[in-house]
């Protein structure tokens, strides 16, 4: 754990291990979450649908189970 000071300007310095750590450099990107009364600073992803991609793999397609509630619907 570390902690950061906010400067006037709003801007925080993340401590040189977690750059490193995270591999965040001058310019690299990063989204804060708010987790109601957590805040956190996620790196952010460079090609979210291609990193994303597969993360489900294996379950079942929700598109075929919307397009099957659909048909079983109009029927």
């Amino acid at each position: 754990m570390a902690i950061a000071t906010i400067s006037a300007k709003g801007r925080v310095v993340i401590p040189a291990e977690y750059r490193k750590k995270y591999d965040l450099h001058p310019g690299a990107r990063v989204v804060l979450v708010d987790y109601g009364g957590v805040l956190s600073i996620v790196p952010a992803l460079s090609d979210p649908i291609r990193e994303g991609a597969g993360s489900s793999k294996g379950g079942t397609s929700l598109v075929k189970a919307l397009l099957e509630e659909r048909a079983r619907a109009r029927a």
